[in-house]
């Protein structure tokens, strides 16, 4: 936690280890998103402008992570918190794991279940900072909505949520998805649903980022460099971060480059496929 240190990263100040206990002091922040949006917004949505701040302030604090080799893996609105400045900081890393090479495989038992990516979900443990952008992608559109995007009640009723909206994965949209060891070929095939219906207050630009957030393989989803560049957080100037991203949609296995996403700002089609 010490070597996080970072603005959108909560600060640990000390750590105090007694016979009994151990107790880590923070910095003080006056509630967790949950909290805010209750107090804050209207039935739980906030308005569009504080939804760009909070997502960017998230954004940049998960980028810091991975580019420091740490997954967090349970981003959700109650470990994000704020002060009474607006500020938006990442909290709670109880679950947080360093990654990198060899490969590391982990517990599927990560992320609380609303939060978790599919391929989690569907029993993968070879996973790669893709998940927290997926938890991302559910907050974004809880903080627009103040409704959770995939509220499931356990393994199974979490990806029947999710398969409702996004489509159900069969080997023809997510190659190798029948290898997951919690895969069923039974499963009913619902088709795409289009994300404006579901965050109707969200304009093409919007819907766009949101979509490229919850790509169902997780190799086709945005990293959160990427994402800080995306068109939707243009009106934030934050001259630091922009000077030091590369040129975005620039990845290896990234299927939709950025012509293609220019293409596809029209609110008509604000929105790539979810495969």
């Amino acid at each position: 936690m010490k070597e996080l240190d970072y603005e959108n990263i909560v600060t640990l100040y000390d750590v105090i280890h007694t016979e009994n206990k151990l107790t880590l002091v923070f910095e003080y922040m006056d509630k967790d998103l949950k909290k805010y949006m209750e107090v804050h917004g209207n039935q739980g949505a906030l308005d569009l402008k504080v939804v760009k701040s909070f997502m960017f302030q998230l954004l940049k604090g998960i980028m810091f992570c991975h580019d420091n080799r740490v997954l967090h893996r349970d981003l959700k609105p109650q470990n994000l918190l704020i002060n009474n400045k607006g500020e938006l900081k990442l909290g709670d890393f109880g679950l947080a794991r360093a990654f990198g090479i060899p490969f590391n495989t982990f517990s599927n038992e990560v992320v609380t279940l609303w939060y978790r990516a599919p391929d989690v979900l569907l029993g993968s443990r070879a996973y790669t900072t893709s998940i927290d952008i997926w938890s991302a992608g559910c907050i974004f559109a809880e903080m627009c909505t103040g409704k959770p995007l995939f509220p499931g009640t356990a393994n199974e009723d979490q990806l029947m949520k999710i398969f409702r909206l996004m489509g159900t994965p069969n080997e023809r949209n997510w190659p190798g998805v029948s290898q997951y060891a919690e895969y069923k070929s039974n499963w009913q095939n619902f088709p795409a649903q289009d994300l404006r219906r579901i965050v109707p207050n969200l304009d093409s630009v919007g819907i766009n980022l949101l979509s490229l957030l919850l790509q169902m393989r997780p190799e086709a989803r945005i990293t959160a460099r990427q994402a800080l560049q995306h068109p939707w957080f243009h009106e934030i100037t934050n001259p630091q971060i922009q000077s030091s991203i590369p040129d975005p949609y620039v990845q290896q296995n990234q299927p939709y480059d950025m012509n293609h996403q220019q293409q596809s700002y029209d609110i008509n089609h604000p929105a790539p496929p979810p495969y």
